[in-house]
């Protein structure tokens, strides 16, 4: 039976395992469970983009990807973050998600990011409100609800040692866990208006949805 690592470093993904993982962690939660993709979630945005893993660690050592996501600049200099996932069995720990979206935020501050955007699955909504994001629309895209976000830049420091990020140490698995829904998708589907136009979290975490 799995049980929880020790710590969870989460960080920009650069050697070519991480990469590699992250890639399946991608096709496993957007192709084969929520199947909004047939084989493969990859498009162009990966050409340019950067991925961020959170690592299961031991003693320090890093195990395995058990979540990602990726952040990427659009030709109109706005950032985006899309593909956030956690692996099923990470679900539990619901401060996972929200390290993946203060690394990804905080990241593209440093790199100058005055707009990060991101289109998010409607169930995770309060979660994103709870992280300081707010809604600026509603769409439909693969037959789902989504919403259009935008981060506050003012909770979400600029990160300047992103390839090292930071170490989290989680409690361990509760008997009664809270699922995990993965809560971005990859697709760029801001209205052309909307384009004109991931701090650290406090208090309480809310629970992804779907």
């Amino acid at each position: 039976m799995h049980t929880d690592y020790s710590d969870y470093t989460v960080k920009w993904a650069h050697l070519p395992w991480e990469v590699e993982q992250a890639r399946q962690l991608r096709r496993q939660v957007f192709c084969q469970e929520q199947k909004l993709f047939e084989l493969t979630d990859t498009d162009a945005i990966d050409d340019t983009a950067q991925s961020i893993v959170a690592l299961g660690d031991y003693g320090g050592w890093p195990q395995q990807v058990v979540g990602t996501v990726r952040i990427h600049q659009s030709a109109s200099g706005e950032w985006w973050g899309s593909r956030l996932a956690v692996s099923r069995d990470f679900r539990h720990q619901r401060h996972l998600g929200s390290g993946l979206i203060r690394l990804a935020v905080c990241s593209a501050h440093a790199l100058g990011c005055e707009r990060f955007m991101a289109t998010v699955q409607a169930g995770n909504e309060a979660l994103f409100k709870h992280l300081h994001w707010h809604t600026l629309e509603r769409l439909q895209l693969h037959g789902r609800e989504h919403v259009l976000m935008q981060a506050d830049l003012d909770f979400y420091p600029p990160e300047y040692a992103p390839r090292t990020g930071f170490v989290m140490t989680l409690p361990p698995r509760a008997a009664t866990a809270i699922a995990l829904w993965p809560g971005l998708l990859g697709d760029q589907t801001a209205p052309v208006g909307l384009q004109n136009s991931l701090t650290k979290a406090q208090g309480k975490e809310l629970p992804y949805g779907h």
